[in-house]
């Protein structure tokens, strides 16, 4: 079986490579895909077959995936389009002469990049390097063994430490290493465990469905303040289960999410910027049709829980969940001891950062906790006995098809050699977190670190389980130089000069509309942010590490290079 494999692949933005024209479809294609501090090498063949329709594999060698299929392979003199189920992505690009590739967007889980994509020749490669089997038995490793590991992991990662906690049929087992021999974390040490937090709300929705409180199927208006709205497809409202399950349509965060400092990007946003957004949506497919990762999803589920429970989020995890299992170090607002052990955390170019406020989102990620507590969450997850054993099998049986896996509520499925594992990872600004349990060996992991530095705990977890691949770790790269931020003043015609919009790819745009004193700009699908201008063609973000320059002939702005943290994307002016 490789299945895990494949759905470790399927966690990352992939993509894929494309044709030149109609007729000259077929062949190899090679791109790379830049996710900020991860860039993932890929490559597709593409076949004609007898009828004339197209088909095609994609590639991902970084990730030890090969031969994922392609489906709905279309392609003119200009354009083409794709998807790969596999890992819910989908394709579209135009054809540029002048360089000869395929210039497009990629869009996964709610999320879309840049991505071009050229013609080259397809590497041989050994039959050793598909996707790996896993063996077929597997015991999880020594505790000096899986100290070498996380030795190595943090080799280049300063001020970043791991904890690893291991259930097998003779107990549980906690390792640690870092951040230094002065301030060691155990496993009282306090973590962000990120999207983890999911997974206890669903198990908060699934216990109080089955005492009554609740309907997995009451529509979610229905928890609403009066007054409140949200939009229906066709008249079919989003259920309690299609946001659990991530098919209510909704996308991944909402379009009004605006903040004041992207270290804590959250913070800022209210219940009444919450509702403003329900009020405003417009789905664009039915509820249950579609698998699509949502926060925004998980958060409005937080909510209302809330509202039907009668109390804030915190306090009925505490009462419902925390208590029962006895988790006295897991919630949303740490106690003084708790601020004492709460790990600094570290962002992907390994600088201390800021911990993370969910405002009204809370049930997308809120939780901070312990290696001991989440053991204790891992062992009841698996323990028939359990005083929340029906609810969580529950929410590991209430299941639907997603991308590489099954989702169930809160809970990732995957196969593997013996039974499935039953899994789910957590990421905020500062923090990775995963917990992967097999319930046929007894067994469980759980991984917590103090930085976003990838890899971090989902291939340690899976590899620890059931002996999955071991991702490779190299030295943390180089943050960027901070955007000069030196505000000038600009008159209304300089102002008005640079307003349009600037298109990168199909369907990604960047539009610059004026506002009272000044100028904001938005990309396709997410909130507007405040542009400031340091001269007449340059303006930078206070928000994020950005700027954008804009760029002219004869005297005429025909386009802009946007930069954030480092990374150039360069679009041209479409009206």
């Amino acid at each position: 079986m490789h299945r895990i494999a494949s759905a470790i692949a399927a966690s990352a933005a992939i993509v894929i490579a494309a044709p030149a024209q109609a007729q000259d479809v077929q062949g190899y294609w090679e791109g790379t895909l830049d996710a900020g501090t991860v860039q993932l090498p890929l490559g597709v063949n593409i076949e004609r077959q007898d009828d004339g329709t197209l088909s095609g594999t994609l590639d991902s060698p970084s990730q030890n995936a090969f031969d994922i299929p392609l489906e709905d392979v279309e392609a003119t003199d200009t354009t083409l389009s794709f998807t790969v189920p596999a890992v819910g992505g989908r394709y579209r690009a135009e054809w540029d002469t002048a360089t000869e590739s395929w210039i497009g967007l990629w869009t996964q889980a709610g999320q879309s990049l840049a991505l071009t994509l050229v013609a080259a020749e397809r590497p041989e490669r050994e039959a050793a390097a598909a996707t790996p089997q896993l063996p077929e038995e597997w015991d999880i490793p020594a505790d000096a063994d899986i100290a070498s590991i996380l030795t190595e992991r943090l080799m280049h990662r300063p001020g970043t430490g791991i904890v690893v906690g291991a259930i097998t049929p003779d107990g549980t087992r906690v390792v640690s290493q870092g951040p230094s021999p002065d301030g060691a974390f155990d496993a009282d040490t306090v973590f962000e465990i990120g999207s983890i937090t999911k997974v206890f709300v669903a198990l908060l929705l699934a216990d109080m469905a089955n005492d009554g409180l609740v309907s997995l199927d009451d529509p979610v208006s229905d928890y609403l303040p009066d007054g409140a709205t949200i939009g229906t497809f066709e008249g079919q409202p989003i259920t309690l289960r299609h946001l659990a399950r991530h098919e209510s349509g909704l996308p991944r965060l909402p379009s009004n999410l605006e903040f004041s400092d992207i270290r804590n990007p959250y913070a800022d946003y209210g219940e009444e910027d919450l509702l403003a957004f329900l009020a405003s949506y417009e789905p664009e497919r039915a509820p249950g049709s579609e698998y699509a990762y949502s926060n925004l999803g998980f958060g409005l589920l937080g909510y209302a829980l809330e509202r039907a429970g009668g109390s804030d989020l915190e306090v009925l995890l505490r009462n419902r969940i925390l208590d029962p299992l006895d988790m006295g170090d897991t919630g949303i607002v740490l106690t003084a001891d708790q601020q004492s052990r709460f790990a600094t955390g570290r962002d992907e170019y390994n600088r201390e950062t800021l911990a993370w406020d969910l405002g009204v989102l809370t049930g997308a990620g809120a939780l901070r906790s312990t290696p001991a507590d989440m053991l204790k969450f891992a062992a009841a997850a698996m323990d028939p006995s359990s005083p929340l054993a029906p609810a969580m099998l529950l929410t590991m049986s209430d299941l639907r098809q997603a991308p590489g896996y099954r989702s169930g509520l809160g809970w990732m499925v995957v196969p593997a050699p013996s039974g499935v594992v039953v899994m789910h990872g957590g990421g905020t600004g500062g923090f990775r977190a995963h917990v992967a349990l097999q319930e046929e060996s007894g067994q469980g992991v759980v991984v917590l670190t103090n930085s976003a530095i990838e890899p971090s705990t989902q291939d340690i977890a899976l590899h620890f389980l059931v002996g999955a691949p071991l991702s490779e770790a190299g030295p943390v790269p180089e943050a960027p130089e901070t955007v000069v931020r030196e505000e000038v003043e600009l008159t209304d015609a300089q102002l008005d000069r640079v307003v349009g919009t600037y298109r990168f790819a199909p369907g990604l745009e960047l539009t610059v509309t004026r506002i009272t004193g000044g100028l904001e700009a938005a990309l396709t699908g997410q909130a507007p942010l405040r542009i400031y201008p340091r001269a007449p063609l340059e303006f930078f973000l206070t928000s994020v590490n950005g700027e954008i320059v804009f760029t002219q002939e004869d005297g005429e702005i025909t386009g802009a290079v946007f930069t954030q943290d480092g990374r150039e994307s360069t679009a041209v002016r479409v009206d």
